[in-house]
């Protein structure tokens, strides 16, 4: 796997769900924890940057008033909204501070639903640079990084999904991602496999 091809993609590492007092971060703590999921992800992108990787950050914000969602939204959707997560300018839709993005790494920007790709740039900034192979990692395992894996293997990247260095709302809903969905259109691996195939 060549670095200079390489982005992993780091999606919602937000402290609404990263950090104790996040409206989310109870329901993903357990996972979170049994996972490892955030300092997995620490270790991942220290070395890949030092390898050269791009790194892309793909926060979820919205404006306090969620005007860019319909005004009836449902799903996930509206459990953002009935807990007011994510909204720009508040701690809750800051990136964590372990995984601050440093002078290299790019912000996408205009996340409001699931796929990392459907209404950013990220697809633009991938090809731009010549990448072809995404790594994968973030919340929730089984919607946001599964959203963005499925578009990813569609327009043709080589997508791996870090698979402890992701999380979601039950062990259960964890397990089934990984186990039934993610082979289908990824090729996953935990975060050490990941780095030993960036050394060579």
């Amino acid at each position: 796997m060549d670095p200079k091809k390489t982005a992993v993609v780091l999606i919602e590492y937000q402290n609404d769900f990263t950090s104790e007092g996040g409206n989310f971060h109870s329901a993903v703590k357990p996972v979170m924890e049994r996972t490892g999921m955030l300092a997995n992800t620490v270790k991942t992108v220290t070395q890949a940057r030092q390898l050269g990787v791009t790194i892309i950050h793909a926060p979820i914000t919205f404006t306090p008033d969620y005007h860019e969602l319909t005004p009836a939204p449902y799903g996930i959707l509206k459990g953002v909204v009935d807990t007011q997560s994510f909204r720009k300018g508040t701690w809750g839709a800051e990136i964590v501070d372990v995984l601050k993005p440093q002078d290299k790494d790019i912000v996408v920007e205009g996340k409001r639903g699931l796929c990392g790709f459907a209404s950013t740039n990220l697809d633009f900034v991938l090809r731009s640079r010549g990448i072809t192979d995404i790594a994968l990692g973030g919340f929730l395992t089984n919607c946001c990084v599964e959203s963005t894996m499925r578009t990813g293997y569609e327009k043709g990247y080589n997508v791996i999904t870090l698979k402890d260095c992701t999380a979601t709302l039950s062990e259960e809903e964890q397990r089934l991602a990984i186990e039934k969905n993610y082979p289908m259109f990824s090729r996953p691996m935990n975060h050490d496999e990941f780095l030993s195939k960036l050394h060579g």
